[in-house]
């Protein structure tokens, strides 16, 4: 406490995750800062919405001076995990608000997104991003080759435009070539900053000089 910030111990502590679900290995650069605030508003407004669109996606990342590569490198994150039923429901009754299922899902996916996630039914029911949730791989862009990503923000990086199509592609058939542009991703994630002072916390809950609220004490 108060030397290694609680940022890095963040990012260290998702670069071992990833490696130990069998992905890749990078060095982590240390050195940043704690925030002296939190914005769940801000944090909402650079957060991609599940039903984003590629167009969206890419101008986002854009933002960061992050590229479409590192855009679907990154996104390759969702071969961990699982979604909510209230992520995809759209997709499956309403798509665009045309009353129909999104015609870029595999039918028989489709069928079992039905059987999981029925109109009406409970929405934080949940299903793994890709065929192997629980595994570090790349698998997630063979599935949307597939036309079996969960998410509408996954589908439409092969389903809405050629630049990150092929970049899904490729990450779909060589393994070796994502987890390189993974790390690097990561890496350049972890360059970004606010702009705004820091420091390094005492305690991660809590801002330097304020006072820990006692319900969290016995934590």
């Amino acid at each position: 406490p108060g030397v290694v910030s609680c940022a890095d111990v963040v990012v260290m502590a998702s670069r071992d995750a990833v490696s130990l679900s069998g992905g890749p290995h990078w060095e982590v650069r240390l050195g940043r800062l704690d925030s002296l605030m939190a914005s769940q508003e801000d944090a909402n407004n650079i957060m991609p919405s599940p039903r984003a669109n590629v167009t969206f996606l890419i101008h986002l990342f854009q933002q960061f001076n992050l590229s479409a590569v590192d855009l679907v490198a990154l996104s390759g994150s969702h071969t961990i995990g699982d979604g909510r039923c209230f992520s995809i429901v759209f997709r499956l009754y309403n798509q665009s608000g045309t009353g129909r299922p999104d015609p870029n899902m595999d039918p028989g996916f489709r069928r079992h997104l039905n059987r999981l996630c029925p109109l009406g039914g409970d929405g934080n029911v949940t299903g793994g991003l890709d065929n192997t949730p629980r595994v570090f791989d790349n698998q997630y862009f063979k599935d949307l080759v597939g036309l079996k990503g969960f998410l509408n923000s996954d589908q439409t990086l092969f389903s809405g435009d050629r630049r990150t199509r092929e970049v899904v592609e490729k990450f779909g058939r060589d393994k070796a070539a994502f987890f390189s542009a993974f790390a690097e991703g990561m890496l350049k994630m972890g360059d970004l900053q606010s702009g705004r002072p820091g420091e390094v916390r005492r305690n991660c809950r809590v801002v330097n000089g304020r006072q820990l609220h006692s319900s969290l004490l016995a934590v």
